[in-house]
């Protein structure tokens, strides 16, 4: 991994949620019913691996569908963003998607994964920088719905390049997705761009599928937040007491995960007694599924104009190319 100048901090020295925020979080998401959590602690270490595994299902089109975009469409893309730019991956994960924008940009200045799970942005830091010897990179650990500092790289750069693939931005109610992208367009500045991946509207049966695969990866995707309330923040729970639920809210047009009390209970936790009755649940996660349209008229009240837009034949999922203005 590329090192930064001796007068620059190092980005991993960026803060992340730690166990106080975790609690705080929970005890307020469960203040009153409905409760809810915010899916981004869906993704520590074991989290980060098994939505790893989810990416393979074959129930979850929406990445292998994604990478057919980025493999079939990588040159357009690579045109539209141009040379020099540096390339900011938000929420990067394993970094699974990076090399199909990376192959096709031309000399981008430097690579700056941003990604909550610090243990896992290493390991896909380095796994970028042994494949591309030549490219600064510059890793953040950091909550990305929060604002958090660029690293300067060693090259100047053309522009910045925010790029959020996977479908990410549908974590997001609508509010909160405008007011994410208001911020990102801040982040890009004059002259930057965006290449973000959208889950389209479809069959609600693909949708659910997706979500609650044969397999059970996704249920253990989502029970490992009852882990992690156990493990770091000392609960007493049933981890068998509760099981994985999707649903699709027409309603709001997405996909949601909860974890389902199959009795009546109590989660013990740092001098709480929170109540679960049987069938009572806790939302860990919201997935909207995106119209074209719809889409369009959301990056624009944020302060992006959609240049570009690409899909599969099926327009299952679109990868779009956003410009700041």
């Amino acid at each position: 991994m590329t090192n930064s100048p001796g007068d620059r901090p190092s980005p991993l020295e960026a803060t992340r949620p730690d166990d106080e925020e975790l609690l705080a979080d929970f005890l307020e998401g469960v203040r009153e019913a409905p409760y809810s959590l915010s899916p981004k602690y869906l993704y520590d270490q074991r989290g980060s691996e098994l939505f790893d595994r989810i990416c393979q299902l074959d129930a979850y089109y929406p990445t292998r569908t994604e990478l057919s975009i980025l493999a079939a469409r990588g040159e357009e893309i690579a045109s539209a963003v141009g040379p020099r730019a540096l390339v900011v991956e938000l929420g990067s994960g394993s970094s699974n998607k990076t090399r199909a924008l990376l192959d096709h940009l031309e000399k981008p200045a430097a690579y700056v994964p941003v990604d909550i799970s610090r243990e896992h942005l290493e390991a896909a830091a380095a796994r970028v920088d042994a494949a591309y010897p030549g490219l600064e990179v510059l890793p953040v650990a950091a909550d990305y719905t929060r604002p958090f500092s660029l690293p300067s790289p060693q090259t100047d750069a053309a522009r910045a390049l925010l790029y959020f693939p996977g479908s990410t931005l549908g974590n997001f109610d609508l509010p909160e997705a405008e007011a994410f992208l208001a911020r990102q367009a801040e982040l890009a500045g004059p002259g930057g761009a965006m290449v973000v991946g959208l889950d389209l509207q479809k069959d609600v049966d693909v949708l659910l599928r997706a979500y609650d695969d044969p397999e059970g990866v996704t249920a253990a995707f989502n029970r490992n937040l009852l882990h992690r309330l156990r493990d770091e923040l000392g609960a007493e729970l049933d981890l068998e007491g509760f099981r994985h639920r999707a649903r699709y809210n027409e309603d709001l047009g997405c996909v949601e995960m909860h974890l389902e009390s199959l009795k009546d209970q109590e989660i013990r936790i740092a001098g709480n007694a929170i109540p679960f009755r049987a069938g009572q649940t806790i939302r860990t996660e919201r997935s909207y599924k995106y119209t074209l349209k719809g889409f369009r008229d959301l990056a624009e009240r944020a302060g992006f104009r959609v240049a570009e837009v690409w899909t599969d034949p099926d327009e299952y999922f679109s990868v779009q190319f956003l410009e700041a203005v």
